[in-house]
């Protein structure tokens, strides 16, 4: 599925962020403290702009991903960053390697989010960030209101225009099926994170979560 929908994601996620969510990469490479001498795995990175934001900072990065397709297009769109075939739940890279892991809009995706988390903890050096930032449900209408009618409705239509109607009715089912903030904390907190916080934005339903390794 991912590797279909790789020649419409990038039109999709500006469409459907109406292009924020390029701000909501920087603000998680931000909490991932991302800058020169600094060596970051994004994870599930898609056709990575999150690496690529981080990579503009000065970082070493790593974006790994299991869509063949998805590398492509990062590939295509940075050359120049190390794009890598990887399983987010059997990361390829030793212990203590990275000064930080990061996903954006990935951690969803995972088969075991225990596993995923604990995965990108494994490769963080003591001291560095593993940090997480995905969509979440917003609980308060008018907000949540809103939130439902575009993610039943909206995203779905426009999945069937892009020709990909399977996908994007994924992903609204996958957003409803991911933890609280809260309850990915505590996925944290059991991964071995320590110092864990989330910031909620636009208006509840992205949030940005960050813990110490």
């Amino acid at each position: 599925m991912f590797d279909r929908i790789a020649g419409v994601y990038d039109l999709l996620n500006q469409v459907m962020t109406v292009g924020l969510h390029h701000k909501w990469r920087r603000r998680a490479a931000d909490l991932a403290q991302a800058g020169p001498n600094t060596h970051v795995l994004d994870v599930a990175t898609g056709t990575g702009d999150l690496a690529i934001e981080m990579a503009g900072r000065g970082a070493n990065v790593i974006g790994s991903d299991f869509s063949e397709e998805m590398l492509l297009h990062a590939r295509d769109k940075a050359p120049a960053i190390t794009w890598e075939w990887a399983n987010a739940m059997e990361l390829p890279y030793k212990d203590d390697r990275f000064d930080a892991s990061t996903v954006g809009f990935g951690a969803r995706n995972f088969d075991d989010l225990a596993r995923g988390v604990a995965e990108m903890a494994r490769v963080v050096r003591p001291g560095g960030k593993v940090v997480i930032l995905e969509i979440t449900n917003p609980t308060r209408p008018p907000l949540s209101t809103f939130f439902n009618v575009w993610f039943d409705h909206v995203v779905p239509a426009l999945g069937k225009v892009a020709g990909e109607s399977e996908a994007y009715e994924y992903l609204p089912n996958s957003v409803k099926r991911f933890p609280a903030p809260d309850g990915l904390a505590a996925v944290m907190d059991g991964a071995g994170l320590r110092d864990i916080r989330w910031i909620l934005t636009a208006g509840g339903i992205i949030a940005l979560h960050v813990g110490t390794v």
